[in-house]
Parts: structure tokens; sequence; C-alpha cells
């Protein structure tokens, strides 16, 4: 594929079997945006879930296995399987839990052939969403804007949640071991070595996704003439003590380092029963751009468009980084915005090129899209395509 060749990857057709509300839903859909119309509670956000578990993860939910399982006499198993057509043309990606199963895994599958994970679906789609979980996100705790970060980079590294989920399990082994007073010091040297590789190889990615986001915000600010926006930009930045070695430090000096400084504080972590210092304690800092305040300091209305701006940055992002349009889930986000940025966000999407699927309890908040998307009826385990 040529390096100026972006290839919109697109889902063709959404099918689930006993999935959370739906014993079983067949959507077929062309190339402009979805919106899906229903009450609360009719199922809509079900839907949009299905298609996020075709990202690494657990899903826009982060939902465990038997929460996807529809609550029915019978249901056991759960399935969703999608057409997609990418980069490599078209083929069916699907994944679930066997219903005869007795490990209760998750299976993944590409055109009917086991994969290990969802991760090898990144060749041929990517996922970003947005949803009424994340408004809270500026004035949460770290650990919300770290989950949000590494969604950020799963988008552009399939394999970014691996190493995640490694470096808490080195941690969680690091943290038994100091509970045992009697633990011989050449365990924990092991533990440490495994975890300050894995430390470092988690934050130097979410370095470098951090800098290209900031890089491309910057460069979408130059582009504007009056240099705002309805949706305003954001500045990004990491708060955290390995990220700020790897600035002036090579890898491999910082990963020393960090294997040092764990060394040494053994006693301390074993006192405060837990690891005081690494990248699983990061922040991500997000800034209102033109007023130069954190983000959290930006009133209700503010801090939404800032994230749709950032959500926005992040898919221009993906776009760049792997020559694909990520597909777009955005959940309930039209519903709170006045008529004014709803017409700004729906020509963003537009600029951006990406497959959009919208859910939604009002239709005339999606009035300015009348004759070009495809609008479907979510009630309680059926959805239908309106006429």
């Amino acid at each position: 594929m040529s390096a100026t060749t972006t290839v919109t990857a697109r889902l063709a057709r959404l099918r689930l079997t006993d999935f959370r509300s739906y014993p079983s839903a067949d959507i077929r859909v062309g190339t402009g945006p979805i919106v899906l119309l229903g009450q609360n509670g009719a199922g809509k956000t079900n839907l949009l879930e299905a298609i996020s578990l075709l990202a690494p993860g657990r899903g826009l939910r982060r939902a465990t296995l038997d929460q996807f399982a529809a609550r029915r006499p019978g249901a056991q198993g759960w399935a969703v399987s999608a057409v997609v057509e990418g980069a490599y043309g078209e083929v069916v990606l699907g994944t679930g839990v066997e219903a005869d199963s007795e490990a209760r895994t998750r299976r993944c599958r590409i055109d009917g052939e086991a994969v290990g994970s969802a991760a090898a679906f990144a060749a041929h789609v990517r996922i970003v969403w947005l949803t009424p979980d994340m408004d809270g996100l500026f004035l949460g705790p770290p650990s919300e804007r770290r989950r949000f970060l590494d969604r950020l980079v799963l988008a552009v590294d399939a394999e970014h949640g691996a190493r995640v989920n490694a470096l808490e399990r080195a941690l969680r082994s690091r943290n038994r071991l100091l509970e045992e007073l009697t633990t011989d010091p050449r365990y924990l040297d092991a533990v440490e070595q495994e975890l300050a590789a894995l430390a470092i190889a988690v934050a130097a990615a979410r370095m470098e996704t951090v800098q290209r986001l900031a890089a491309g915000i910057a460069q979408g600010r130059e582009a504007r003439d009056d240099g705002t926006s309805l949706f305003p930009w954001a500045t990004v930045a990491l708060d955290g003590e390995v990220e700020r070695a790897l600035t002036t430090e090579p890898a491999t000096v910082v990963e020393d380092q960090y294997r040092m400084a764990l060394r040494a504080a053994r006693p301390r972590d074993r006192a405060a029963g837990r690891t005081l210092e690494g990248p699983h304690l990061t922040d991500l800092l997000v800034g209102h751009g033109p007023k130069a305040i954190p983000a959290g300091q930006g009133s209700t209305g503010e801090q939404k468009a800032l994230l749709i701006g950032l959500g926005l940055a992040h898919a221009r992002l993906v776009t760049e980084m792997t020559g694909g349009t990520p597909v777009m889930l955005l959940d309930d986000v039209v519903a709170y915005l006045d008529p004014e940025r709803r017409i700004a966000l729906f020509a963003a999407l537009d600029a951006l090129g990406a497959q959009v699927w919208m859910t939604g309890a009002d239709p005339s908040a999606f009035a300015a899209l009348a004759g070009r998307a495809e609008t479907f009826a979510v009630t309680p385990g059926h959805v239908e395509r309106h006429a």
C-alpha cells in the first residue's frame, strides 16, 4: 500500500447472537453515517459495544465475558461478527464465547480461521469511540485518564494492551514478593528486571502517541485561519518520572535507572503495600489550549467540546499512522450539543472520511444529516432500518 494512500475501513454488516439484549441481530449498512435511534435502555449502546469488541481490549464498557451474554433461558455463549471492508479487501471478523466451551474463553477468528486475539483485527480495522462515561475524564482520578490514554495508544499500536497487561502482572508479582519477608532477593531481582523492561516499553509507546497527537493538534491549528474552533484545541502531556527521564536519556539508561530505583525502594514499597513509582501512576495532563487552563477548570460544555476535539484529533492521528481511517463510535455525543456545534461536528466527520456510528434518542439532533445518514430504529432486542 502506498504511503500516500488512505483506506476507508468500514463495516458492511454486523451480526449478533445472544449478545446483551439481542437474541439475534443482522444489520447491513452502506457508505454513509449510521444513526441508531431509540429510547434510553433500548439497546443502542449494546450495538456500539459489539463493534468495539473488534478492537483489542474489553470494549467500550470494559465488561467481563459473562456480562456480554444475553440474559435469556438457554443462552450460554455469545457471538459478534462483522463483514469488514479494509486495506486487504473484504473479510469476516468474529469474536465470542462458544456455548459448549468449558474454558469460557473468548475466541477470535478472521474468515473462520482462529487468531490469537482481537489485536489481529487491527490489520483490517481500527476503532475509536467517545461515550458519556468520558464526560468526567478531566475531573476524575488519574487512573481514568491512563485508561483513556492507553485506548489512544491501542488504536495505533495493537500490541500495547498486551504490554500494559504484562506490566500489571509484573507489578502484582513484585507486590506479593514484597509481602513475604523471607523472599530470596534473587526472585525480586528477576521480577524487577522484567518490570523495568515492560515499564519503559509502555512509557515509550505512550510518549510517542502523545507527542504525535500534540504535533497533529498544532498542525491543525496552523491550518485554521482564525486559530479558533467550536471544538477547542487541547494541550496534552504526560506527568510521570519514567516519562520525564525518557525525554533526556536513552531507553536503556532509563531502564537501568528504574530497575535500581525499584531495588532501593523495596523497604518503602513493602511498607506501603504497593509500588510507588512507575508508569502505572502516570497521569495524562490535558489543557484547554485557547484559554491556557487545565481542562478540568473549564465549564461542563467546554470540557465536552474539548473532549470531542481531542477525539477528532486522535482519529486523524490514527489515519496518519496506519494509513486507514478508523471506524468511529459516538455514543450519545450529539444530544447535548447546540445546533451550531452539531453542524460543526458533522462537517469535521465528513472531512475525516471515516465510517461513523452514532446513537441518540431525539431524531431532530440528526436533522442536518437528512438524506445522507442511514437511520435505524432500536427497540429492546430489535433493530430495523427506518423506511
